[in-house]
């Protein structure tokens, strides 16, 4: 299962893994359909504010979530809780309840419960919930400014992402976790993540966070 399917990260996710042989069938919960047909593809419209009604389709073995929104995209702080925090929490608990045991997450860096950032310390509050619910692979992704074309046009965003190449190169040693990411390098990272689960179940329980120097390495 894939959520935050039409995203920027989570479309190349569902892209990359219908392409792999691992993979027999990819799941996106969404609120509209996307132009898209697969044969190893189900879409499927839900309401996002209802998704008990929805249980059934957390029945997977993997559930990769790129669920997210801006304060500005969802008109405040409270409903920007809902969508990163809210809708992402329950899906994480509805899988669990379905058997699903392993949960991919995109977070961000400087994620964390106890950070005086607003956005920081939701994204924190997430990944610490999700820890709570016990999935046997839990793996956490922490990248900082994504790279790559979006649907809407976000200014600030914008302007950070066309000085980023050259900052990168001044992020060095421990500041290299603060690198820019190609969003495409982040989903790849993710397919080859899921298919390295189907064909390798761990034996004991993960939980782990992804920073830029690992998700490159697992991209690669």
């Amino acid at each position: 299962m894939v959520l935050g399917a039409t995203g920027l990260t989570g479309a190349k996710v569902v892209e990359g893994l219908l392409k792999r042989s691992e993979i027999e069938a990819v799941v996106t919960p969404v609120r509209r359909k996307a132009d898209m047909a697969h044969p190893k593809l189900t879409q499927c419209e839900v309401n996002f504010d209802d998704m008990d009604a929805s249980a059934g389709l957390f029945d997977v073995d993997v559930i990769v979530c790129c669920l997210g929104t801006t304060i500005k995209k969802a008109g405040s702080r409270e409903q920007f809780r809902k969508v990163d925090y809210g809708y992402c929490l329950k899906a994480a608990e509805l899988g669990r309840a379905a058997g699903a045991s392993a949960f991919i997450l995109m977070s961000a860096i400087g994620a964390t419960s106890s950070s005086t950032i607003f956005y920081n310390r939701v994204k924190g509050e997430l990944e610490d919930a999700v820890r709570s619910l016990g999935y046997h692979y839990l793996s956490i992704y922490h990248p900082s400014l994504l790279l790559g074309e979006r649907a809407e046009q976000r200014t600030a965003e914008a302007l950070g992402i066309r000085v980023m190449p050259l900052v990168n190169l001044a992020l060095i040693g421990p500041l290299e976790k603060y690198r820019g990411i190609e969003a495409a390098t982040v989903a790849t990272a993710m397919v080859n993540e899921v298919c390295a689960l189907a064909t390798e179940p761990v034996a004991e329980q993960v939980v782990q966070v992804r920073e830029y120097p690992d998700i490159v390495d697992l991209a690669n």
